[in-house]
């Protein structure tokens, strides 16, 4: 058999598979041929059949996976205020997918897929802001009710493959006077396209539990771990009801790190409750870049250091947010037909200090680095 690429050596983790272990990895003309298993009891095994690559990559001592997926960045530098470019937060960085979480809403669409999408190696999805202006104008754009598209941005949808849902930011700054009105139109818009949406939480107004009671099953709660008041637990530590009554309906949990909106007290108190995130994202910007985000890797490297077993972290990077995405059959997977995007990790001896949201600092002495990427069939070493 003849492939482009042959990823020799590694161990392959693939949750969307069950697998853990080492593998041959096969690609041709952009997509997955197969996996073959290397070791049985210790001992080395052949190859089924023989195989002739064009190139061969030696990742003895690397971790393979799908291609991470980022399910929250800000990719549109020219055009809003915390864009970055999505090469430097995507494939540099072990990322093959990022998903642009609101930054455009229809106005300035055109413009984002001129600016940020086809400039870019990345893949780029995106949620759509529910008001026509997105980040366009700064924050607080749910703040002028006049500004909501709800029926122009179910039909963009419907038009636009790399639009997969809708995103609306529910805290005061951003609603103003409006409180929970805005999710109302941005939850219709979403079912008439039929697609699932993403809702910032943050400060009240509106309270998280009126928040809560709109979602349904698929949609995503991001910033579902901060430390501020009025999150996912009480005073007492405990689980509020209506958190609870989402999880059970099947609404998802997101990270989404950012600049104020993850804590590992947050996330110690939902260990103990076994509450766990589904999608572990970073809401990568400029303002967070430099710290204490840095990076996808960074930000896993954070459950590594809390405990969280190295399979779930990958699939809350990979088939979890493919499948929010609806995409679970083409990326987040190493399945024979998926498309052959690859992260190549390193899971490095070194001494490392992680910082949250709230400036809490914990030592680890091990630490994920992102060594290259397969984007398409087409390596790339990231920085």
């Amino acid at each position: 058999m003849k492939v482009d690429l042959l990823v020799q050596g590694g161990r392959v983790i693939d949750p969307s598979q069950s697998l853990n272990g080492l593998y041959d990895l096969a690609i041709r003309e952009g997509r997955v041929v197969g996996l073959y298993e290397k070791q049985q009891a210790g001992e080395k095994q052949p190859l089924p059949y023989p195989i002739e690559a064009n190139e061969t990559i030696n990742a003895e001592g690397c971790l393979i996976t799908p291609g991470l997926i980022d399910l929250h960045a800000h990719v549109f530098p020219t055009q809003t205020f915390l864009g970055v470019e999505a090469d430097r937060v995507g494939v540099e960085q072990g990322v093959t997918t990022v998903v642009d979480a609101g930054s455009t809403g229809i106005w300035a669409f055109d413009a984002f897929l001129e600016e940020a999408v086809r400039p870019s190696v990345t893949r780029i999805l995106a949620f759509l802001n529910i008001s026509g202006d997105g980040l366009c104008k700064g924050g607080g754009e749910l703040g002028d009710m006049s500004r909501l598209t709800p029926r122009e941005a179910a039909a963009l949808i419907r038009e636009q493959p790399l639009l997969r849902g809708i995103k609306a930011r529910m805290s005061s700054s951003v609603v103003k006077q409006n409180g929970i009105r805005p999710l109302h139109i941005a939850k219709e818009a979403a079912r008439e396209a039929g697609v699932p949406m993403m809702v910032h939480i943050g400060n009240a107004p509106p309270r998280l539990a009126e928040v809560l009671a709109l979602l349904d099953r698929g949609d995503v709660v991001t910033h579902a771990f901060h430390g501020k008041a009025g999150g996912m637990f009480d005073e007492g530590g405990e689980l509020i009801a209506e958190a609870q009554d989402a999880l059970d309906r099947g609404v998802l949990l997101d990270i989404g790190h950012g600049e104020s909106s993850f804590s590992f007290r947050t996330l110690r108190l939902a260990q103990a409750k076994g509450v766990a995130p589904h999608v572990i994202s970073t809401d990568v910007h400029r303002r967070n870049l430099d710290g204490p985000v840095h990076s996808l890797t960074h930000t896993l490297t954070k459950f590594l250091a809390n405990g969280y077993p190295l399979e779930a972290i990958v699939a809350a990077c990979t088939c979890a947010p493919a499948r929010i995405l609806g995409m679970e059959n083409e990326i987040g997977t190493l399945k024979p037909g998926a498309s052959a995007d690859v992260t190549i990790l390193q899971l490095r001896k070194e001494p490392t200090l992680l910082t949250d949201c709230e400036k809490e600092t914990i030592e680890t002495s091990e630490r994920l680095v992102a060594h290259q990427v397969i984007t398409s069939g087409k390596v790339l070493t990231c920085k």
